[in-house]
């Protein structure tokens, strides 16, 4: 029984490694792309790992092109987006979860109707109600826009957490003399912290990786996004930077990563934590 139990116990880490490895590659050879002397860039047959490492593309990209330019300003809009998505999804889902109130469930309806509509049936008249603010080409355009598709799923997402929580726990708080606002703060929030971080990630991604609204509510070079920017820098009609545009990749792929690594520890703590009185 040790043996086939040993025997099974290696064959599911080798299936899971190798599953690891092949979704894996294209980032690895993202990395090794960007890491690349030109000379060997086109090199046939390609080899996984190049003669020599250098990193000229990544000094170039950063120095020679506005790349820092639209990496401020895509974390700029990220972060805009996901406080303000936060902000109203949080206190939205908790309206719906405590109050009652006449038309409460047709509006929760109505919200997840409108996070099924396709996000470019939205594009046109978002435009022209931009243009009529005398907002386009600036990064609040698409601040809004982003809100408008990622705010339904942040409120059905955080009602979840939000229905989770014991009503006790918020009625003990209110008859220990705590106001309805410091309920929700004290008791509420540390709660749901696990919904409201996994809502700002979420939020987070779409923000940084969206492309579609990015392109046709900005046309200004000083506020283009990264993924509007580093289009329109490395790819044009009659040539690919390559090695710049992987490198991009690489450095673009870094905030997402860090922010990963930090909040993956964060998505549990927050069980319980509110549930125990000072």
């Amino acid at each position: 029984m040790r043996v086939s139990s040993r025997a099974n116990t290696v064959l599911v880490n080798l299936v899971t490694w190798s599953l690891v490895i092949v979704i894996s590659f294209p980032l690895i050879w993202m990395v090794v792309t960007s890491l690349r002397p030109q000379t060997e860039l086109f090199k046939i047959p390609p080899t996984l790992i190049p003669r020599s490492i250098t990193f000229e593309h990544y000094a170039k990209l950063l120095w020679e092109t506005p790349f820092l330019r639209y990496f401020a300003n895509s974390m700029l809009l990220a972060t805009s987006t996901t406080i303000v998505v936060v902000a109203i999804g949080t206190l939205g889902a908790y309206s719906l979860v405590r109050f009652s109130y006449r038309g409460r469930e047709l509006l929760a309806g109505l919200i997840l109707f409108t996070y099924l509509l396709p996000s470019v049936v939205l594009l046109i008249p978002l435009y022209l109600m931009m243009v009529k603010l005398g907002l386009a080409n600036t990064l609040t355009s698409l601040v809004i826009a982003y809100t408008t598709f990622a705010l339904p799923y942040a409120l059905w997402l955080l009602r979840s957490f939000m229905a989770g929580v014991p009503e006790d726990l918020e009625s003990a708080a209110l008859v220990d003399g705590a106001s309805r606002m410091g309920a929700f703060f004290d008791v509420i929030l540390p709660q749901a912290l696990p919904g409201i971080i996994s809502t700002a990630l979420f939020t987070f991604i779409l923000a940084w990786n969206e492309y579609l609204y990015a392109l046709v509510m900005v046309n200004a070079d000083d506020v283009r996004p990264l993924t509007t920017g580093v289009m329109n820098m490395l790819i044009t009609s009659f040539n690919i930077e390559w090695s710049l545009l992987m490198a991009a990749s690489v450095m673009m792929s870094i905030p997402l990563i860090i922010i990963f690594a930090f909040l993956q520890s964060y998505l549990t703590r927050g069980f319980g934590a509110g549930g125990v009185k000072g």
